[in-house]
C-alpha cells in the first residue's frame, strides 16, 4: 500500500513537472515577438498605443489571435499598453516573408513622426503552410533608377510603365521620360512635358499602352492624352535610340484603355472614365457590362469558360467581380491593395492575378492568386517589395510585370516581375 502511494506520488509529481515544463517552454513566437516589442517600447516609451497587425505571409490566420496577445503581453511587459480607443501612438505590425524567412515589421507613428523596427521571425521552412504554393515570384529591379541624371527627379511618383525591347517608357504626373538601353546601358533621353494646365489630385493615376503594330504608345494621364511613335532612322544611332521617338500631348477628357490585347484576330479593349479631379475611375465603362459598377481604382479581364470576367478594386476597398451581368463579392481578398494585375505565367491554370498589399507599408509584398469562381486562392508564397508598390503594369505579352515602387527614402524604383512554375 505505501509502495502504491509511493509509485503514485512519483507520477503525479512527473506529470505536474512535464506540464509545468510544457507551460513555460518558448514558443514559435516567443522570441521575435519579445525582440520587436522592445523595439517598439525604445521608440514610445511608456504610456497607451493602438495596435493594429496584418499578415502578408504565409502564417495561417488561426495563429493571428495568439502572436497579438503575444506582442500585447510584451508591450505591456515594458509600459506600453494597448489601447482599445485612439491614441497618439499607433503601432502598425506586418508580418511578412521573403523566399527565405519570414519579416515582422512595426511601423510607429507618434504624431507626426513615422519610425520602424523590424525584426526576423525565423526561416519559412519552419512552418507549414497550406497555400498552394505551385509559383514563385521573383523580381529583378530596373537599374535606370538607381543612378539619375542631373536634373532628374528620381522622388517624383511613377504612374505607369512600359518596357519594349530596345525602349523603357515612364509616364510621371507632369512629364514622360524615354529611356533607350544601348551598348553602354540604359540612357535617359529629353523628358516630354504632358503640358498640365489643372491642379494634379494627390494621388494621381496614369496608363501607358503599347500601339497595335507596337512600333509606339499611348500615354493617359488627368486631362491629357500623349501618342508616342518610333521612326527607325535610315543611320543606327551608336548612343541612343530615344532621338528617334515622337511624343504629341494634348488636353482630352475621354475614356482610358483599362484593358486593350491588340489582338488582330480578335481586338478587345475596355474603356474607363477618370474622375481627374480625384483619384479613380467612376464606374462607367465601355462597353458596358450590363451592369452598374461602383467607382474603383483598378480593373482586369479575367479569361473563364464562358468569356471574360471584370475583375475590380473598389475605392470601398472592397473587391469585386463582374460576371455574366452580375456583380458579385470576391472573398480572400481583404488583404489587397488598391493595385493588382493579371500575370499569364503559365503555371496552374495558366493566368494569376498579381496583388499588392493593403495600405500604405514599408516593406510592401506581392502574391499570386488564382480565382477560380468567388474566391481568391493564394498561389504562391508573398514576395517582399522594398517599400511600398504604387503601380502595377502588365508587359505587352502578359508574361511579367511592371511594379513601381516607393522606398522609405521617398524616392521610386522600377522592378520587373517575373513567375518561375515550381
Amino acid at each position: 500500500m505505501n509502495l502504491f502511494r509511493l509509485v503514485t506520488g512519483w507520477v503525479g509529481a512527473l506529470l505536474m513537472t512535464c506540464s509545468l515544463l510544457a507551460a513555460q517552454a518558448p514558443g514559435q513566437w516567443d522570441q521575435p515577438a519579445s525582440a520587436l516589442a522592445e523595439q517598439i517600447a525604445g521608440v514610445v516609451g511608456p504610456g497607451q498605443a493602438t495596435l493594429t497587425l496584418r499578415n502578408l505571409s504565409s502564417v495561417p490566420d488561426s495563429e493571428l489571435p495568439a502572436i497579438r496577445a503575444l506582442l500585447e503581453k510584451n508591450l505591456k511587459a515594458r509600459g506600453v499598453v494597448v489601447a482599445s480607443t485612439e491614441s497618439s501612438n499607433t503601432i502598425r505590425i506586418t508580418l511578412s516573408e521573403n523566399n527565405r524567412e519570414r519579416l515582422w515589421l512595426a511601423e510607429i507613428a507618434e504624431g507626426n513622426e513615422m519610425r520602424v523596427a523590424m525584426v526576423e521571425a525565423g526561416l519559412r521552412g519552419v512552418l507549414t503552410s497550406s497555400v498552394a504554393d505551385y509559383m514563385t515570384l521573383r523580381r529583378e529591379r530596373i537599374p535606370i533608377m538607381l543612378n539619375p541624371l542631373p536634373g532628374i527627379v528620381s522622388d517624383t511618383p511613377v504612374l505607369a510603365a512600359l518596357e519594349t525591347s530596345s525602349t523603357m517608357v515612364l509616364l510621371r504626373p507632369e512629364e514622360i521620360e524615354l529611356y533607350s538601353f544601348t551598348e553602354g546601358g540604359w540612357r535617359h533621353g529629353q523628358p516630354v512635358d504632358l503640358e498640365q494646365h489643372r491642379l494634379l489630385s494627390r494621388d494621381p493615376r496614369g496608363i501607358l499602352v503599347p500601339t497595335s503594330d507596337h512600333a509606339g504608345f499611348n500615354a493617359y494621364a488627368a486631362g491629357t492624352e500623349c501618342s508616342g511613335q518610333y521612326t527607325q532612322p535610315s543611320v543606327p544611332s551608336r548612343t541612343s535610340l530615344v532621338a528617334d521617338w515622337t511624343v504629341h500631348c494634348r488636353g482630352s477628357d475621354e475614356p482610358w484603355p483599362i484593358f486593350q490585347n491588340n489582338d488582330p484576330a480578335n481586338p478587345v479593349t475596355v474603356k474607363a472614365f477618370y474622375n481627374s479631379a480625384r483619384n479613380y475611375f467612376t464606374g462607367v465603362i465601355t462597353p458596358s457590362l450590363g451592369v452598374d459598377l461602383p467607382p474603383f481604382y483598378s480593373a482586369v479581364l479575367l479569361p473563364r469558360a464562358n468569356g471574360t470576367a471584370l475583375l475590380i478594386g473598389g475605392i470601398d476597398g472592397k473587391v469585386q467581380i463582374a460576371d455574366n451581368g452580375v456583380l458579385k463579392p470576391v472573398s480572400g481578398a481583404r488583404d489587397w491593395g488598391s493595385d493588382f494585375a493579371v500575370l499569364k505565367s503559365g503555371c496552374g491554370s495558366g493566368t494569376q492575378v498579381i496583388a499588392s498589399g493593403s495600405g500604405e507599408a514599408a516593406s510592401d509584398s506581392l502574391r499570386a492568386y488564382e480565382l477560380p469562381a468567388q474566391e481568391a486562392v493564394p498561389a504562391s508564397a508573398p514576395m517582399a517589395m522594398n517599400g511600398t508598390v504604387t503601380t502595377l503594369w502588365p508587359s505587352p505579352d502578359g508574361k511579367g510585370l511592371l511594379a513601381a515602387v516607393r522606398e522609405a527614402s521617398g524616392e521610386y524604383e522600377v522592378d520587373r516581375v517575373t513567375a518561375l512554375c515550381n
